[in-house]
């Protein structure tokens, strides 16, 4: 009873932003399933609701063959609804629902990480400076590769980039 309080409080427009579920075959279908589920309680209470009692005396009022009241009655008395042990699938379905609880967790933490790591590049790049201000120090301070391959070109004696000239074409006027 405590999962339908809480499912009534669940705010799921809310829940589809925050996680991100941006794609739109995941909240198509998180809501069919919601619509299935609510359709499903609707036909259950109104079938709770409709009385389950045969009243036989109407039938032998109507019907002329009073056997067949008779074993109908006979059939109603000996019925013995089978019942089924729903424990094995209760437990599984609430491990399931563990592992669905430690999945989410574990994707809220993976997501308040990548969030962090996110924000934190942000920052540094409002705090950057711009292109034109940086030197060709600073440059290879941060990317020491830049600095390493212009030093072996210029031990070869290659003075031009590889697949420059095939991108912005030969300037020189001889």
């Amino acid at each position: 009873m405590a999962s339908k309080a809480v499912a009534a409080t669940v705010d799921f427009a809310r829940i589809y932003s925050s996680l991100g579920l941006g794609k739109a075959e995941t909240i198509a279908s998180l809501q069919a399933f919601r619509k299935r589920h609510a359709d499903a309680q609707r036909i259950h209470a109104q079938l709770a609701a409709q009385p389950t009692t045969v009243d036989l005396s109407h039938y032998r009022a109507v019907l002329r063959n009073k056997a067949v009241v008779d074993e109908a009655e006979k059939i109603l008395g000996d019925f013995k609804p089978v019942t089924y042990d729903v424990n094995g699938h209760i437990k599984a379905i609430e491990t399931f629902e563990s592992k669905a609880v430690a999945k989410a967790k574990e994707t809220t933490e993976k997501i308040d990480a990548e969030l962090k790591d996110l924000q934190a590049t942000l920052a540094n790049i409002e705090e950057a400076r711009p292109f034109e201000d940086l030197t060709s120090e600073e440059v290879g301070k941060a990317h020491p590769r830049i600095v390493e391959a212009v030093e072996t070109m210029l031990k070869k004696g290659k003075w031009t980039v590889p697949g420059y000239k095939e991108k912005f074409g030969d300037l020189s006027l001889m």
